[in-house]
């Protein structure tokens, strides 16, 4: 099934409100939706025959200073095609109050590791997740390095770290 198949399928059953805009250049198009539909719009890609994007393959999220965008790489493994979801928060940050989106680990358990990553990493709250909690640094470690405003720590426990 090609992008467009897979849009109008989208279309047909959600309405063209469901997606905000589209990107078709690069190596992968992508289709943009708003957070609040994310839920209704992955259960929908899994569920539905034909479609049935059983495989979560990759959640990253991606600083633009001006706002995060959180992309969701999808797969169908009996049908051998591939749809990458975009949607946009706005930009917050205060590492007090975290930017949020709906965890998807409902509907692809492989989201949970994920989600996890780029809450760590980007300061990304996801609500609704099981065990939302750094992965990759140590529990009390402050920011999220991968943050465009994100200031390197000199030392850590009064190790130097660079």
């Amino acid at each position: 099934m090609t992008f467009e198949e897979i849009k109008s399928t989208l279309v047909s059953a959600l309405g063209a409100s469901i997606i905000r805009k589209e990107e078709v250049t690069g190596l992968q198009p992508a289709l943009f939706i708003d957070a609040e539909n994310l839920l209704p719009v992955c259960s929908f890609l899994r569920d539905t025959e034909g479609l049935y994007f059983d495989f979560l393959s990759n959640i990253t999220a991606v600083d633009y200073e001006e706002h995060f965008t959180i992309v969701y790489h999808l797969n169908s493994l009996p049908y051998q095609h591939t749809l990458v979801l975009k949607v946009e928060l706005e930009t917050n940050r205060s590492l007090d109050e975290l930017p949020e989106i709906v965890s998807i680990t409902s509907v692809w358990r492989t989201a949970d590791w994920h989600e996890r990553e780029a809450f760590d990493l980007m300061g990304i709250y996801f609500s609704g997740h099981p065990d939302l909690r750094r992965i990759l640094l140590p529990d009390d470690w402050e920011g999220h390095p991968l943050r465009k405003d994100y200031q390197d720590a000199e030392k850590y426990h009064g190790i130097n770290i660079n």
